[in-house]
């Protein structure tokens, strides 16, 4: 059965999207059979993997608002055991559409159901905000990984989404658990930068992984072309990092 990892932060710009669309591609060459689930109505995960979002009959707005399955919403991506549950724009007003229903916060635990065990790894790209779909992917997942930038502010907003988590874990999902924290956008050049990692290391001990990202071109350009950075610059120290992390990850969860 597959292990469900929700990427989120209520923060945008901190390196979601981006580790979302790169772990999920490095687990899936590790060998792992991946699916990342879109579930951010920006949908830019979809389109980092290659998708065309407009070309789509079916998305993850039908398959929460309970018309369709996610074994029919399911793309088989190009790149190696990567498979994707794609977004669309509806998401928006899924978000107010799930009001109206009953048990609204497990509609995404229980599609997720059908197709777990197909899969090593299930990863969701949550919105960045802590309204209803990302509480039905805390619901859905078990365990969460934070992605904090390595910049002034980083831990701003951090204890809403504890808060956040603590609610749903209370309420909802008492086994959900933070599986790691990934230091993101790293520059080591920069006394910012490690006043950060302390800070970080400090909120969240024994947390937080080895493997930082760094900040490059390479990861920045990647999506543009649809690729995720192991197939858009094998050799990047982009690749590398994530590499190094789906190891990491792996190495945790044996």
């Amino acid at each position: 059965m597959g292990k469900i990892i929700a990427i989120t932060n209520q923060k945008g710009g901190v390196g979601k999207t981006t580790t979302a669309v790169n772990l999920a591609a490095a687990m899936g060459i590790a060998g792992k059979k991946t699916l990342v689930v879109d579930v951010d109505p920006q949908g830019n995960t979809s389109s980092g993997l290659g998708v065309d979002r407009r070309t789509l009959d079916r998305t993850m707005y039908e398959v929460l608002i309970c018309t369709a399955s996610p074994k029919d919403v399911v793309i088989e991506t190009e790149f190696q055991q990567l498979s994707l549950l794609p977004s669309s724009m509806d998401l928006a007003a899924a978000e107010l559409e799930l009001i109206n229903f009953d048990h609204r916060e497990a509609i995404l635990k229980q599609a997720l159901e059908q197709v777990r065990d197909q899969y090593d790894y299930i990863f969701i790209d949550c919105p960045p905000s802590l309204g209803l779909i990302t509480t039905n992917a805390l619901c859905a997942a078990d365990t969460l990984l934070v992605p904090i930038q390595c910049e002034y502010y980083a831990l701003e907003g951090l204890s809403q989404l504890m808060n956040s988590v603590r609610r749903v874990k209370r309420q909802y999902n008492s086994t959900l658990d933070l599986e790691g924290v990934l230091l993101t956008m790293y520059d080591g050049r920069l006394n910012l930068t490690q006043q950060v990692v302390e800070e970080v290391k400090k909120y969240f001990p024994k947390k937080v992984y080895a493997t930082v990202i760094p900040r490059t071109v390479r990861l920045s350009e990647a999506p543009s072309f649809g690729k995720p950075i192991q197939y858009y610059d094998k050799s990047s120290k982009g690749a590398k990092a994530y590499n190094a992390l789906a190891k990491e990850v792996l190495k945790h969860n044996r």
